[in-house]
């Protein structure tokens, strides 16, 4: 895999002084709408999402290599990022439950030329992908990753793909029952996409487990579907899936959950190359926001949020700099 200066530029825009990605995402668009309407028992209009966005980017920023926006409602934000990197995302938010499969698509004023224009330095799909999903549905998906990867390399700017497994059969992701469905759901993504024909430059992934499902964690809650040790060995299998480099996304856990998480991560020995954590770090003060107003949820920012980020920050001694995974011993070796 060979780098070229535009994606080489992106990558370390976003990426600490170790060459490991420790950034912050705030793209959640319709889920944050709908949470900040329900503590505020009222609607939750545009101007508070801006709100929230610019504030959480303005305090957390000061602690992460870069912030994951949208552009819907992320631009102010991004204007108050302290000089850390900007990922954009380029897909709408959530999907139509009426049709089947989770089918995704792109912001209709968007496209990789316009966002790389608003200052992004990377670019953020975000995909719900099982390889046990029926074959035309995941055809249609390879085939849009394909003309995103595409269009990312013809603009020369770093390809993040985030992947979310679900239930092909409709099935509850919370269940024991999807908890060992789920490393093959994670493995078989990394696997899928991580193939030259996608241009995917870093694979943001879940982790392989479930750990309120593993035996022997703080976050078990006595329902097994895995030993400590075979969830390690689900780390070491689902990283042997491909040669990419890969970050793990925190997928709405709590901050604790997260930090043991990458704890676990860091046992196996996988060679993961950091975070772009969201809600493990700010979903607790989303009630503060909408019941006390802006002056006490950037208190909160700034005491429990930069505590939560810190507690990430320090989960990450575990990662390895992505230059590794491109045969290189420094950033500096590349270019």
């Amino acid at each position: 895999m060979k780098l070229t200066p535009g994606k080489l530029a992106g990558l370390k825009a976003v990426s600490d002084p170790r060459g490991v990605i420790a950034a912050a995402a705030m793209d959640q668009r319709g889920s944050l709408q709908k949470s900040l309407a329900k503590e505020r028992g009222s609607a939750a209009t545009g101007q508070d999402l801006e709100d929230f966005k610019t504030l959480v980017t303005d305090v957390l920023c000061q602690h992460a290599s870069a912030i994951l926006l949208d552009p819907e409602y992320g631009l102010p934000a991004s204007k108050h990022r302290h000089g850390k990197g900007l990922l954009l995302a380029y897909e709408k938010t959530g999907y139509d439950a009426q049709t089947p499969g989770r089918l995704p698509d792109l912001l209709d004023l968007w496209s990789v030329r316009r966002l790389k224009e608003a200052g992004a330095d990377c670019i953020k799909i975000l995909l719900y992908y099982t390889p046990e999903e029926k074959s035309h549905v995941n055809d249609l998906k390879q085939a849009w990753i394909e003309r995103i990867g595409d269009e990312c390399l013809a603009h020369d700017i770093p390809f993040f793909l985030e992947l979310v497994g679900y239930d092909a059969e409709g099935g509850d992701e919370k269940t024991v029952g999807y908890a060992l469905k789920k490393p093959d759901v994670v493995s078989g993504g990394m696997a899928e996409f991580g193939k030259a024909r996608y241009n995917v430059d870093v694979l943001k992934v879940e982790v392989p487990i479930v750990m309120e499902f593993v035996e022997g964690t703080k976050a078990f809650k006595g329902e097994k579907a895995y030993t400590r040790k075979e969830a390690l060995q689900h780390f070491r299998d689902a990283e042997g899936m491909t040669h990419k480099p890969f970050i793990y996304l925190s997928a709405g856990v709590s901050n604790p959950v997260f930090i043991e998480t990458l704890e676990l991560a860091g046992e196996s020995g996988t060679k993961f190359n950091g975070v772009l954590c969201g809600r493990a770090t700010w979903k607790d003060g989303i009630a503060i926001f909408a019941k006390q107003g802006e002056k006490a949820f950037r208190e909160w920012l700034e005491t429990k949020g930069v505590e939560n980020i810190n507690n990430v920050n320090k989960g990450l001694k575990a990662a390895s700099p992505w230059y590794l995974k491109f045969g290189a011993k420094s950033m500096a070796e590349l270019g």
